[in-house]
């Protein structure tokens, strides 16, 4: 039963092989709507989505140089969200329900911004590790806290991206091998259900990568 349960999460294939793992580069594929005579209305949604995110993580960043600083996060944003939704589709491998390409993801950037900062801004970096307003004596705690906290950055980025998609998609998978057992009646509502789960996944999707993207901002914008 619990082989069974996990298996949509394996990335093994029949030729022993882990080709699920190109799913990953499917949507490269969009990236060509750019370069269209006419734009598409997809194409036009999509630069509205991305002159949005380029104006928030613009704000967040909070220096001048901005113009080329958004696009990692946007490609990030980007990435993570294809990968999302092709999640969802049948026979298609969940690439960021694994740890392997979430803490991918999470630990480089997390290591640039640690080694810039600290090579580049080591007072400000220091200042960091005390919050304006703490008292003397809690000072060294403070230290310990926040070092912590910093230490644990791509494990909690990793962790939150890869736990949300499994847990969706583990209660899909769960409801959809109850439907042999049961009456017409309630595969009908087992049905229903099943849709409105793909639609929350679907807002899951966006939202998840939206919190891994502007999370990965906020940190950049603490070693500046």
């Amino acid at each position: 039963m619990m082989t069974n349960l996990f298996s949509s999460f394996d990335p093994s294939t029949n030729f022993n092989l882990s080709l699920n793992w190109l799913s990953t580069f499917i949507g490269l594929l969009i990236i060509p709507f750019s370069f269209w005579l006419i734009p598409s209305r997809l194409n036009i949604i999509w630069v509205k989505i991305i002159m949005t995110l380029h104006a928030e993580f613009k704000i967040l960043i909070g220096f001048n140089k901005t113009q080329g600083s958004t696009l990692i996060f946007i490609s990030l944003f980007s990435l993570i969200l294809f990968n999302n939704f092709l999640g969802l589709f049948p026979y298609i491998f969940t690439s960021t329900s694994h740890m392997t390409l979430t803490l991918t993801l999470a630990l480089p950037l997390w290591l640039s911004f640690m080694i810039y900062g600290w090579i580049n801004n080591t007072i400000h970096m220091f200042a960091h590790l005390v919050p304006q307003g703490t008292p003397p004596i809690l000072m060294p705690f403070m230290v310990c806290i926040e070092t912590i906290s910093n230490i644990i950055r791509p494990g909690t980025l990793a962790v939150r991206l890869s736990a949300n998609m499994i847990a969706g998609h583990l209660l899909m998978t769960l409801l959809g091998n109850t439907g042999p057992m049961l009456n017409m009646m309630m595969i009908n509502f087992l049905i229903i259900t099943q849709i409105l789960l793909l639609v929350l996944e679907s807002a899951v999707s966006i939202i998840q990568s939206y919190v891994f993207a502007i999370l990965s901002t906020l940190y950049s914008s603490e070693v500046n």
